[in-house]
């Protein structure tokens, strides 16, 4: 297994980027593997680290389909529903609660003021 080149946070060479910067320049990894990794010291615990890939082996982001579209939205509306009273509840329903505010705090507000 080859070792990854290490770079100091901020000082990667040109050439690189994260999943993220591809993004922004309408790219995707494409299949490559990570080519180096940037970390940043932290004090008390293990430094952050950073994946890099080659931006020459990016591949542009695949064009939204219509058919793609309509599954991410359908995903989306789903993730509005609330399973107890099966209403949309406008946002997107906190995995904590597992419901809609209303639904999980039934006499209002958690500390007593009314919702």
């Amino acid at each position: 297994m080859a070792v990854l080149p290490v770079f100091r946070w901020r000082l990667a060479p040109d050439g690189y980027a994260t999943r993220r910067q591809l993004r922004a320049r309408g790219l995707r990894p494409g299949g490559q593997p990570v080519a180096a990794q940037l970390e940043r010291p932290r004090r008390r615990r293990g430094p952050l680290v950073a994946y890099l890939y080659r931006v020459d082996l990016a591949l542009p982001v695949r064009p939204m389909t219509p058919a793609r579209r309509a599954a991410l939205d359908k995903a989306n509306a789903a993730r509005r529903l609330c399973p107890v009273c099966r209403r949309d509840a406008g946002y997107v329903i906190p995995a904590s609660l597992g419901m809609c505010v209303p639904c999980a705090y039934p006499e209002g507000h958690p500390h007593g003021i009314a919702a």
